[in-house]
């Protein structure tokens, strides 16, 4: 009798556990709602005349926008404001004879976020336009191969294009976040169809990862607090710190780290490959909500939405630090989020390192992250 009343006693405590965690779950999600409508009415004010957000000849921006005004949870239905729908016109005015969605430069980092803008919104008139596009970003991977040379280190990556020679990991992951996204149209096409060399990709993200067993590059750190992750490209880091020996190393950071995660993601690499537990492992030490590690307050926006996008798909729901406290990462930065809002409605980063200074820009990042807590809390 004893252990059943014990048995009946611990099921109503459980119960009353669960039931506490979904009243909270659900007052969280209130609040979230209440903070991405008061985002997103800050971004309706926000729009010019032509329909675009930001500059006119980087539609990325524009594309931020569609994507976070389309996630809001409280939209109702199904039909597109007239705000998104001038938006999405204005991204249409940026196609290029290439394929290409972008105005003066930047042709990769625009055309990629502009594709996902136009894949977010579901129009079938857009899918030629998208498809184009599909063959500009995969027309960018870089291929610097020649007769008696060894393979490039810069092989198989994507630049921002134009007077950019070289790939970096931040526009590679966007592109292969594009592309990821819209394979399954290209099913449909007649024909030969042009696609990434997926491996050579592999091979470009693994060149930027801090793991001598994968990468044999003289500026790989030796330091195990950089061990697993990664740097912007190939012996180019936006963190660094000068040794003992007067040399200059090249530190891992968390954006970078979250960008060669998720890049690993998309090119549909099994979770238990060493190089996707060497960046988990590196991301779990380095833990932070207040900062971008490696690099404080630059990029701390690009960081947050980096970080919700690479855990929400992979499903992380908790970081068991060193020491073996563990993190709700989703309630953590979803009330990090809530205090960081301005009254109205927008986000800003007083660093203006990468545009963040744009409060258009870091509101986007920040919505973004926000969409995705909603729909896990």
């Amino acid at each position: 009798m004893k252990r059943i009343l014990t048995t009946f006693v611990t099921s109503i405590s459980l119960s009353g556990v669960i039931f506490a965690q979904a009243q909270g779950n659900e007052s969280l999600k209130r609040e979230v709602q209440h903070a991405v409508s008061k985002g997103i009415s800050f971004l309706m004010k926000s729009q010019q005349e032509d329909g675009r957000w930001g500059e006119g000849d980087y539609p990325a921006v524009t594309g931020l926008v569609v994507q976070s005004i389309l996630g809001d949870p409280g939209r109702e239905g199904i039909a597109i404001s007239k705000n998104v729908s001038k938006g999405l016109e204005f991204i249409r005015t940026k196609v290029r004879l290439d394929g290409g969605i972008y105005g003066k430069g930047l042709g990769s980092y625009n055309t990629s976020i502009c594709m996902m803008a136009l894949l977010e919104a579901g129009q079938e008139k857009d899918q030629e336009i998208i498809l184009n596009a599909r063959k500009f970003l995969v027309n960018q991977q870089s291929d610097f191969d020649r007769k008696g040379e060894a393979d490039n280190v810069f092989d198989g990556g994507v630049g921002y294009g134009s007077r950019y020679s070289h790939p970096d990991l931040s526009n590679t992951y966007h592109a292969l976040e594009a592309l990821h996204y819209t394979k399954d149209l290209i099913k449909d096409v007649q024909g030969e169809v042009l696609d990434l060399d997926w491996d050579a990709a592999i091979t470009f993200v693994t060149n930027c990862q801090q793991r001598p067993e994968s990468n044999k590059a003289e500026w790989v750190s030796k330091d195990k607090k950089d061990r697993g992750g990664f740097v912007y490209f190939p012996g180019k880091s936006m963190a660094t710190e000068e040794g003992a020996d007067g040399k200059v190393a090249l530190r891992s950071y968390g954006s970078m780290s979250y960008a060669g995660l998720l890049s690993f993601v998309y090119a549909d690499m099994d979770k238990k490959d060493p190089r996707v537990v060497a960046v988990l492992e590196w991301l779990k030490k380095n833990y932070s909500i207040t900062q971008n590690p490696g690099m404080g307050e630059q990029g701390l926006y690009y960081y947050y939405n980096t970080m919700s996008k690479a855990l929400s798909i992979l499903d992380v729901d908790q970081f068991e630090l060193e020491g073996g406290k563990k993190v709700h990462w989703r309630q953590e930065l979803t009330k990090r989020l809530f205090n960081l809002q301005k009254a109205d409605g927008s986000w800003i980063n007083e660093n203006g390192r990468w545009w963040e200074k744009d409060p258009v820009l870091s509101t986007c990042y920040s919505l973004l992250c926000l969409e995705r807590m909603y729909s896990r809390l």
